[in-house]
């Protein structure tokens, strides 16, 4: 666990030097929601947030029939549908939540999102 925290200093630490340093937002909105709910209420609200989600990155997708997937091997090119440097697909359990892009930060890849899905948005999606 303890590396796990590290790992997520360096993280911010790279993201706030890349972007030249974190920017304060106001979060007194959320602060007021938060005080006004019971114990039992934080309880439960935690017990959600501790539910494991997989989180993708998804760069583009291709349809190929299973022929030419059969003839795929190493060295083989496979032409996806996302134009070069358009934004990638951020997915939670398969549901589009962002878009954002590639970052290298400490020799491991990253994102950085460039534009979250409203909530109203991926309700109407659901429907």
């Amino acid at each position: 666990m303890a590396d796990d925290k590290d790992t997520m200093d360096e993280w911010a630490a790279a993201m706030a030097e890349a972007e030249g340093g974190a920017e304060a937002v106001d979060l007194e909105e959320l602060r007021d929601e938060k005080s006004s709910i019971s114990a039992d209420e934080k309880r439960k609200l935690d017990t959600i947030l501790d539910i494991p989600v997989t989180i993708s990155m998804e760069v583009g997708r291709a349809k190929i029939s299973i022929r030419n997937l059969l003839q795929l091997n190493q060295g083989s090119v496979v032409e996806l549908e996302r134009v070069a440097g358009e934004p990638l697909d951020v997915l939670v359990n398969g549901t589009l939540i962002a878009h954002g892009e590639v970052v290298v930060v400490n020799d491991k890849f990253g994102i950085r999102l460039t534009d979250v899905i409203s909530q109203i948005e991926r309700i109407k999606k659901l429907r």
